[in-house]
Order: C-alpha cells, then sequence, then structure tokens
C-alpha cells in the first residue's frame, strides 16, 4: 500500500493524453496494447477533450470552436490551441474535429510521450530496425504512475463514471480499443463504455478515424459515420 500512495497522488496532475498513454502501453513489452496509430489517434481526441474540459474549446456540428483563445498553463495544450482557428465574428469557422484528430494524431502523440520522457515518467528505449530504421519503446518511470491511473479508472467505473473526465477517457478508450482490457465488468463495462463514446464529439472523431485506417483509406473528410462495426484489438468493442 506504502508503494502504491505516491502513483495516487500523482496520478491525478496527468492530462487526459497522457493518463490515456498510461492506461494504453504493457509495461512489460513497451508498447500499445491497442493499435499504435489507434493510440495516436486516442491522443489526439484526448488532447482536444482537455482543451473543451479547461474551457478553450466547444464542438459545434462537428467542428472544432475556440471559445478562449488565452494559452493554458499546460505548454503542450497552448501550442495545440494555436492549431486552431481563432474565435471569429460574423461567420462560421472552426477544423472538423475528425479531420484535425487525422492530421495531427502522430504530431501530439510525440509530444506527449517526449514529455512523459523528459519528466521521467517513462523511460524511452531506442532500437532499431534491421539495423537502420529506429523505433522506440516506453517502460513505466520512477515512481511508476500507470496503477495509479488504473486504480482511478477502475474505480471510476465501479461508480458509474461520476465526472465528465471519468466519462470522457472511457469513452476515448472505448475509440480506441483498450475498453476490453480495461473493464472489470466484462460485457457489460464494455457496452457502458461504447455508448459513452458515442456521445463524446472528441470519441466521435477518434473512432472514425479508427475505422478509416482500419479500412485502408486512411482520414476521410466526410465520409462515414465512424461507428459501425468492432474495432480490432482486445475486445474494445
Amino acid at each position: 500500500m506504502t508503494q502504491d500512495a505516491p502513483a495516487r497522488h500523482d496520478a491525478p496532475a496527468l492530462t487526459l493524453p497522457e493518463e490515456l498513454i498510461l492506461l494504453a502501453l504493457d509495461p512489460d513489452r513497451g508498447k500499445p496494447t491497442c493499435g499504435a496509430r489507434d493510440l495516436a489517434y486516442g491522443t489526439a481526441g484526448a488532447a482536444l477533450a482537455e482543451l473543451e474540459i479547461q474551457g478553450r474549446i466547444r464542438e459545434e456540428r462537428g467542428r472544432i470552436q475556440v471559445v478562449n483563445p488565452l494559452d493554458p498553463a499546460d505548454p503542450l495544450l497552448a501550442a495545440l490551441l494555436r492549431t486552431l482557428d481563432p474565435p471569429a465574428k460574423g461567420r462560421r469557422r472552426g477544423i472538423r474535429a475528425r479531420r484535425w484528430v487525422g492530421e495531427y494524431d502522430r504530431y501530439v502523440q510525440e509530444r506527449y510521450l517526449d514529455s512523459l520522457v523528459e519528466r521521467s515518467v517513462l523511460s524511452r528505449k531506442t532500437h532499431r530496425f534491421l539495423g537502420v530504421f529506429p523505433y522506440h519503446r516506453h517502460y513505466p518511470g520512477v515512481p511508476d504512475l500507470a496503477p495509479g491511473v488504473l486504480d482511478r479508472f477502475a474505480a471510476a467505473e465501479a461508480a458509474g463514471y461520476p465526472d465528465h473526465r471519468a466519462r470522457v477517457l472511457a469513452a476515448l478508450a472505448s475509440a480506441i480499443g483498450l475498453a476490453g482490457d480495461l473493464t472489470r465488468l466484462g460485457r457489460t463495462g464494455r457496452t457502458v463504455m461504447k455508448v459513452m463514446r458515442r456521445s463524446e464529439w472528441t470519441a466521435v472523431a477518434v473512432r472514425h478515424n479508427v475505422k478509416q485506417n482500419e479500412s485502408g483509406n486512411g482520414w476521410s473528410g466526410d465520409s462515414g459515420g465512424g461507428e459501425s462495426g468492432g474495432c480490432g484489438g482486445g475486445g474494445g468493442d
């Protein structure tokens, strides 16, 4: 119990993208339990969700509207907010949420992974495929914050996801195929998360890109609803 205390204390200070990354990473293999590209989409959607929770953006008819252009305290969130159109009078603006997720997914994930490594939340090992092409594996840092994030997720599930932040995190987890790995309630838990992912616009945008990627089409701005079919990993539906 004593060893878990730092994780439980520090985990609430993490942003939604960071929490999602820690939920997804296999601590032994150093890679996500869902698809790597799916986690990238999820991290981008989680960044939008964090900006919404902090009152910087909102969604309107599938488009992202900036309602407070002042930089958040978090420098990563501030940089991401600046990629969005500022508010404008008398005309409709804003990029489609699904398009932003599809265009910024890898950039957002790389920035957050770099930040977690810099803060020693994760450690990084670099390998080379065929001795030439570098790729990374990420493992728990010291202290390991992932158990605290997992505990908080389980507690939120047991309590019926009592707050918006918990619901968004569960919706995003479902959108990238993590529901089966995270739930402690079996099929009921997966179904609850699936329902929430359909009501959270950030999760809808993520799920759309996941499905497009699975079909081999990549990002497609206006095609489909992004909610049909299953996800390819670990009983995500």
